[in-house]
């Protein structure tokens, strides 16, 4: 009698793939990284514990494909966060997985040649030496955590961790972001429910027990300590934007009653931008003046951002991709980037002082 198939039925193959110990060997943490990492997971610590006045900027490309352009864009940005450091901390967005609906490019990990080819591990070292790049350039790095692997191939590298609108909601996500090893923001749901963010943060500060990864590639038993460091992050829904006065006011509320300290994070993309790039800048200019009003609970915000404003569809001649546009969604350029921020800079630089 022929034995029946039942397991692996719609696997195609298991291809190879290095331990993250492999990864780390081949891409050591250098000590001007390490130390940019440390520095600025301390600063946002103290800035979230109130003892830090400045506001955090988490502000980058929508997605990283081409590492030449994304650094180009990183030498930028460092100079403009040592000319506003007195007042933003400048953290760069570095996202290389993209959550899709449906169908569409993945990010630079899952298909780093954006040919279908899905070149993971290929695409995991090249993520990491971006990532050393950027800081060993002195400038702290933020990401979306979205496979649960891969903060055991980069997470060393990781200033401030986002858990995505989707994936909030997800258990395995909570249980990752507990014990990752830096402040983690968690966007509301995408029909703007809140009460999914603050029951994340709940959960991701208590301890976990689950499988995972190890960095010798073994499946583990991963015991954690639970993440004290959880906030949210307001990035719109379905029924409109949520940065208001009175939004943010109902998300303090939201805070308040699930006992959690009142530490909101403003993204400016997304629905709170109506999908627009070009309506960031307002966004950002509304929250400086809630801050300026008297506003204590928005900590930080985030803006898409990249050297080419918009974005551009993935050619089938990759060599015809116009230089620094995005490739997902679209972004603010440069030059407006560096006048938000340096607006923003001169705004608050009398009035974040008092905040403490």
């Amino acid at each position: 009698m022929t034995k029946q198939i039942l397991e692996n039925i719609n696997i195609a193959a298991f291809d190879a793939m290095p331990t993250p110990a492999e990864i780390h060997a081949r891409l050591p943490i250098s000590d001007k990284a390490a130390k940019t990492v440390a520095h600025g997971r301390t600063v946002l610590r103290k800035i979230l514990d109130r003892k830090d006045p400045r506001l955090f900027v988490v502000v980058g490309p929508c997605s990283i494909h081409d590492p030449v352009a994304g650094l180009d864009y990183a030498r930028r940005l460092k100079a403009l966060a040592d000319d506003v450091g007195d007042v933003l901390q400048i953290i760069m967005r570095v996202y290389f997985e993209k959550p899709r609906t449906t169908v569409g490019w993945k990010g630079y990990i899952n298909d780093p040649f954006m040919d279908d080819s899905f070149q993971v591990n290929v695409g995991m070292e090249k993520a990491r030496d971006f990532l050393l790049k950027v800081n060993e350039l002195g400038l702290p790095a933020g990401t979306e955590a979205l496979d649960p692997y891969g903060p055991q191939y980069y997470g060393d590298l990781i200033t401030w961790t986002a858990i995505g609108a989707r994936t909030t909601e997800s258990q395995t996500h909570r249980e990752m972001s507990s014990g990752l090893s830096t402040p983690v923001g968690f966007k509301n749901a995408t029909s703007g429910d809140l009460t999914v963010a603050t029951n994340a943060i709940l959960s991701a500060s208590r301890p976990h027990s689950f499988l995972g990864l190890n960095n010798d590639g073994r499946v583990a038993i991963v015991r954690t300590n639970g993440n004290a460091y959880g906030h949210i992050v307001l990035r719109g829904g379905d029924s409109g934007p949520n940065y208001d006065t009175v939004s943010v006011a109902m998300a303090e509320a939201a805070i308040a009653k699930a006992k959690l300290p009142a530490n909101i994070v403003v993204d400016c993309s997304h629905a709170n931008s109506s999908k627009k790039p070009e309506l960031q800048p307002l966004v950002m200019a509304d929250v400086v003046n809630q801050i300026r009003a008297g506003n204590k609970s928005i900590l930080g915000v985030m803006i898409e951002s990249n050297i080419e404003a918009g974005n551009q569809s993935i050619p089938a001649d990759l060599s015809q991709l116009k230089y620094g546009c995005s490739v997902t969604d679209g972004c603010i350029g440069w030059d407006t980037t560096e006048k938000t921020l340096r607006d923003a800079a001169v705004l608050l630089r009398d009035v974040l002082p008092e905040r403490l």
